[in-house]
């Protein structure tokens, strides 16, 4: 330990040690013995005591002098390492590109395990799917602008910056560059390129400061409304309830880019609770019979204003559904279960969206027990001819089946859809083929027959 003390900070060690034996001789062969009512082992009389005793205190100053210098040395070594170490993994970090590849209609053929540390997926997550689940079309326009402008004639181009969206809701500031692949023919086939993170998970100030201005000028002016899209029952052919789904008229971009936008900047939650609010309120015009089902992320289900924010609405519990959502990632489902137990109690239902979409979801079915399970439109596009979606769709009426609750196909779009997944015994069912979310209340009282 001396010797690598010794080695970090060798001019400043060297002499604390030497003073330090130093003054650990004046006490052993001085200031011991005088202690103990002898003479020094010195020779020195006793008319000499004050010469020890004016040494140690000469010894003292420069003991602590030695030791602060020694100190000081090794905190500035530690910050000089962890610096090099920070800015080392930084620029590892920041130089690695997230390397990708899409065919003509936009859907990736191949991703980099890169994409995992800037957006959030596995690459497994994102082959196959349209590259519109990493960017929100508002940006995606000015993306298209820019690369107009900056491509070449062998129709490659760089330095495009925008904003991705992370999966968990935060924006990511990158920069962009891709080539054209063309066939033999000069057909067009897709585009191979590389994203870089220019501020890993966060967008820079002036953009969240506007960000954050037009969130609040949302909240503070209700800027919000809510539109229904009815579920039927499969078995029935009734309406048996609606979701609701907030909109923001007057804004290019979509509303899960807003909340996501909203989550960006700290203010995910209050513009769910403020969405929430609307949403209840809009339903009081809705028929009687059916159950309004609202979505919330694990961190507005964990917000203590919740119960307060339900009971004020005085809807009641028995016709209210709370979508759990995947916006949030949940650490931990002990505080989550609690907390939708607790409001369980009114009569309120807990239902799990986005099945079979990621793994998520299916651990909020495991955790959270739910009454209601939503098929998502992933699962159900296509599953009157594709054999591994037929698979899927029939073991989740098992699984559903097995817990005792309600299996809702989301997305049914084709008479096709609606025929297999009935065939297969679901539940229920809502899309575009049953009917489009509407804000009119004439389409709601509809419902009711």
């Amino acid at each position: 330990m001396l010797r690598r003390a010794l080695r970090l900070s060798s001019v400043p060690a060297r002499w604390l040690v030497m003073v330090l034996c130093l003054d650990a001789a004046w006490l052993g062969f001085v200031r011991l013995p005088l202690l103990l009512g002898r003479g020094p082992w010195l020779g020195l009389s006793g008319q000499d005591d004050w010469i020890p005793e004016l040494i140690a205190m000469l010894l003292v100053p420069v003991e602590i002098y030695l030791a602060w210098l020694f100190f000081a040395r090794q905190y500035r070594e530690k910050l000089g390492w962890w610096r090099t170490s920070y800015l080392m993994n930084k620029v590892l970090n920041e130089s690695t590109p997230w390397r990708w590849a899409t065919d003509a209609a936009g859907r990736f053929t191949y991703c980099g395990p890169e994409s995992l540390q800037l957006v959030g997926y596995e690459p497994s997550e994102l082959i196959g799917h349209h590259f519109s689940r990493t960017i929100d079309p508002s940006d995606l326009a000015g993306v298209l602008q820019d690369r107009n402008r900056r491509t070449d004639a062998t129709g490659a181009w760089t330095g495009v910056r925008t904003i991705y969206r992370h999966r968990l809701g935060s924006r990511v500031m990158v920069d962009v560059s891709a080539r054209a692949c063309l066939g033999a023919e000069g057909q067009y086939l897709g585009l191979e390129g590389e994203t870089r993170s220019l501020r890993p998970g966060t967008m820079n100030d002036s953009v969240a400061a506007e960000t954050r201005r037009r969130v609040k000028a949302v909240m503070d002016e209700r800027l919000l409304l809510t539109a229904f899209q009815p579920v039927w029952s499969l078995s029935s052919g009734k309406v048996i309830g609606v979701e609701a789904l907030t909109r923001f008229p007057g804004s290019p971009a979509s509303p899960d880019a807003q909340f996501r936008d909203a989550d960006s900047v700290g203010l995910g939650v209050e513009l769910e609770m403020v969405a929430l609010e609307t949403a209840l309120d809009a339903a009081r015009a809705l028929p009687n019979q059916l159950y309004v089902a609202v979505n919330l992320s694990p961190d507005a289900c964990l917000d203590p204003r919740l119960p307060a924010v339900l009971a004020r609405a005085g809807f009641p519990g028995e016709r209210l559904v709370l979508e759990v959502t995947e916006r949030h990632a949940v650490q931990e489902y002990g505080p989550l279960g609690n907390a939708l137990e607790s409001l369980r109690r009114s009569g309120l239902r807990i239902a799990v969206d986005d099945a079979g979409a990621g793994f998520a979801s299916m651990r909020h079915i495991l955790e959270l027990s739910p009454d209601l399970i939503k098929l998502d439109r992933d699962v159900i596009a296509g599953i009157d001819s594709d054999p591994a979606r037929q698979a899927l769709g029939t073991a989740m009426v098992g699984f559903a089946a097995g817990l005792g609750a309600t299996l809702v196909a989301e997305g049914i779009e084709t008479t096709d859809e609606l025929a297999t997944v009935t065939g297969m015994g679901m539940h229920a069912g809502q899309g575009y083929l049953l009917g489009r979310p509407s804000l009119d209340p004439d389409d709601w009282a509809s419902w009711a027959h």
